[in-house]
């Protein structure tokens, strides 16, 4: 049994829409079922239509994670994810989680702030709206796969930029009363984590969680972090047709933050600390309920529900005096200066009712998809008050918060879609989705001494329509298009007084914009597996800050408003190659490389920075792997080349504003194995082999200000057993 066998298996224990075997392992398995996507190794893309949602002309693709060789104990992302093509990857340890966020096509990686990030299919960011960054994403041992949908995600998801990535986390095993997974692993800087997950059947009732704990002492001095993870799932199968069920989602994490460096301090030394009394804590919850109903194999019904209740505490020695301010001990007062602390609590209901119908148009079937989402949100920010000069993690404060501002936001959005199938192998399918959206900011802010109060109210209402085409030459591959408008409303931090000679304009509007697609995909036999194509995506009517003049007295007043366009054009391609394969369908051992390459030009287009390139967006990202794989071995060597790019829109070499400044290109190697024996597997690997110095961020605040060092190289090694 080769490795292409290995993934084929596990897909097909996942419980996934029949598609034939190759030759190869036809002896072996008829039939291979898969639920909805085509793969040839760990990368595939979804089919037509899956479980109510419509696909067809949108670029997608999705990661088969059990079939990856990576270090997947701290979610090391570009092992994980890097084969997307162009995914800008934060990557860093002490921002409080180790996976830090992702973007494409040249937009703002932080926190995932311009994905539409979710698990299981429902949302798990703060606030989608107001406040979309994403503490939270489940231990990638327990994903099952990970689903990506570009740009043209909008139409049945929301409208984020940056589009969909959807964690979806691994299922009950199949005909099992009981199952047991523990998995332990150990590694560089202090790393200990164990995983562990129990699942089964009993009747009608089927079940399945997992428990994480890790802990690290972490590259740096005082990068300490521990981290408990956890969910736990009951479903009730009343039928072929019915079933439902309730999923719980946790995280609890403590962390001590190292504070960002100058650029003079990270190229002397990347590993010194700026900071040593800089904590993090953030309680995460989430539970969620959800029915599917399917009343005929041409009709799906499906309801989801969520409910998050989250938090996140700091206590620090941040901004005063940038990253060159050291944090010493007065010698008048013999203490540290009094801390910062910042409380931020969050509270989100969402609701989404999904109905997809199958019906014949002719001579061919074609599909409706539609539905309806409803979300709530609230969010509590609380900040600048004056802390504690101890060293712990200590939120109590002496008189009032700096800031106490309180923000909601309620959004309505019905979405529709439908494929029509003009033939056997070619469809359309135009989509709408209508959005009312409310947000709210009310409370008060110090700045500069004085007072300012906020009381804003934003009411909109938008339209959003998309377009997809998709031609099937060959029964493999196929040619598709696709157009589809997006936004991204003003945020809270947009809504909130920032200086006492400043303002918010009153017309201030939502950034708007559309992403388009053209590309080739598809699989040839069982030794290549490709996806190339271009882009287009203008980003319209971005928010920033800028100086105007008051007609009456002349004086200069900083106002926040929209103040440019930016266009993001390129290429994103996929290659993997199988060699043994080619040469000979029948071989034993698997050897392929893959190549994940995309070029993205993303500048601005008017206002002060015209020609500029947009911050944190690299022109070049190039990924190359070399995977070996036999029965019961796989390990796979990888090379990541970033290309360089600008820490703001001014595109400044340096500068003595914290997120300002260049960031250099850099090249990094991983490699990983696994050895699998019956039910018990080792798996160990090195990241960063040549100890390369480099960083992805700059910020402003949090968890800087300044350069946030990447980790340099690191090892683990694992151990994995399966009891039934």
């Amino acid at each position: 049994m080769n490795f292409n066998k290995i993934i084929l298996a596990l897909v097909a224990l996942a419980g996934l829409q029949t598609i034939q075997a190759q030759k190869d392992t036809e002896n072996i398995l008829k039939e291979v079922i898969v639920k909805g996507f085509k793969t040839v190794n760990g990368v595939g893309h979804m089919t037509d239509s899956k479980d109510g949602i419509i696909y067809a002309g949108k670029k997608n693709e999705i990661i088969l994670v059990d079939s990856l060789d990576a270090n997947k104990a701290i979610n090391n992302t570009r092992q994980i994810l890097g084969r997307i093509p162009g995914l800008n990857i934060v990557e860093t340890e002490s921002s409080g989680f180790t996976a830090n966020g992702i973007a494409t096509r040249g937009l703002n990686p932080s926190q995932s702030i311009e994905m539409n990030t979710r698990q299981n299919g429902y949302n798990i960011s703060a606030d989608t709206y107001g406040y979309n960054e994403s503490y939270y994403i489940p231990p990638m041992e327990a994903v099952s796969r990970i689903e990506m949908v570009r740009g043209a995600a909008s139409l049945q998801f929301g409208s984020q930029f940056g589009g969909l990535v959807n964690y979806v986390t691994k299922d009950v095993p199949k005909n099992k009363p009981f199952e047991f997974i523990t998995s332990q692993t150990i590694g560089s800087y202090g790393l200990y984590n164990s995983f562990n997950s129990v699942g089964g059947n009993y009747k009608k009732i089927s079940y399945y969680g997992f428990l994480q704990y890790r802990n690290m002492e972490g590259y740096r001095p005082n990068s300490q972090q521990s981290q408990v993870s956890g969910f736990g799932k009951i479903q009730y199968n009343h039928s072929d047709k019915l079933n439902f069920g309730i999923e719980y989602s946790l995280l609890r994490n403590k962390i001590k933050m190292p504070g960002g460096l100058t650029d003079s301090l990270f190229y002397a030394n990347p590993k010194i600390s700026t900071r040593a009394r800089n904590w993090l804590k953030s309680p995460w919850n989430i539970i969620a309920a959800y029915a599917n109903y399917t009343p005929s194999e041409n009709s799906l019904l499906s309801v989801k529900s969520t409910f998050l209740f989250s938090s996140r505490s700091l206590v620090w020695r941040n901004e005063d005096g940038g990253a060159a301010a050291t944090d010493d001990i007065d010698p008048i007062t013999n203490a540290f200066v009094p801390r910062e602390v910042g409380i931020e609590k969050m509270n989100n209901s969402t609701t989404e009712i999904r109905f997809s119908q199958n019906y014949s148009l002719g001579n061919q079937k074609s599909t409706f998809a539609g539905g309806f989402r409803q979300s709530s949100a609230w969010f509590k920010r609380q900040g600048g008050g004056e802390g504690t000069t101890n060293s712990d993690f200590n939120l109590s404060i002496s008189g009032d918060w700096g800031y106490d501002l309180e923000f909601t936001t309620t959004n309505l959005a019905p979405f529709v879609e439908n494929i029509f199938k003009v033939s056997k192998n070619f469809t359309v399918t135009p989509g709408f989705r209508f959005e009312y959206l409310r947000s709210t900011a009310k409370g008060h802010k110090e700045v500069e001494g004085d007072i300012q109060i906020t009381d804003e109210v934003r009411n909109r209402t938008f339209a959003l329509a998309g377009l997809g085409l998709e031609l099937k030459p060959a029964k493999n591959t196929s040619i598709y298009a696709n157009i589809s408008q997006a936004y991204r409303p003003i945020d809270y931090s947009q809504l909130e007084p920032f200086g006492v000679s400043s303002k918010i304009d009153p017309n201030l509007k939502d950034s708007k914009g559309f992403n388009s697609d053209l590309g080739y995909r598809g699989t040839i036999r069982n030794y290549l597996n490709f996806d190339i194509g271009g882009f287009y995506m203008a980003y319209n009517k971005r928010i920033g800050v800028t100086l105007a003049t008051d007609p009456i007295s002349g004086d200069y007043y900083s106002v926040r408003k929209n103040i440019a366009n930016s266009v993001h054009q390129g290429i994103e391609s996929y290659i993997e190659f199988n060699i043994l394969k080619y040469f000979n369908s029948q071989s034993n051992f698997g050897l392929s490389i893959f190549n994940s390459f995309a070029y993205v030009n993303a500048k601005y287009t008017t206002g002060e920075f015209k020609g500029k390139r947009v911050e944190a967006a690299a022109e070049t990202i190039n990924r190359v792997g070399l995977i070996f794989s036999t029965s019961k071995l796989s390990t796979t060597f990888q090379v990541n080349s970033v290309g360089d790019a600008y820490g703001d829109a001014s595109n400044a070499m340096s500068s003595e504003d914290p997120v300002a400044g260049y960031i250099p290109a850099y090249t990094v190697l991983d490699w990983s194995a696994s050895y699998k024996l019956q039910n018990f597997a080792i798996r160990l690997g090195a990241n960063n082999l040549t100890d390369k110095s480099y960083f992805t961020r700059r910020t402003d605040e949090y968890p800087g200000p300044g350069i946030i060092p990447a980790v340099g190289r690191s090892f683990y090694l694992g151990f994995t057993a399966k009891f039934q």
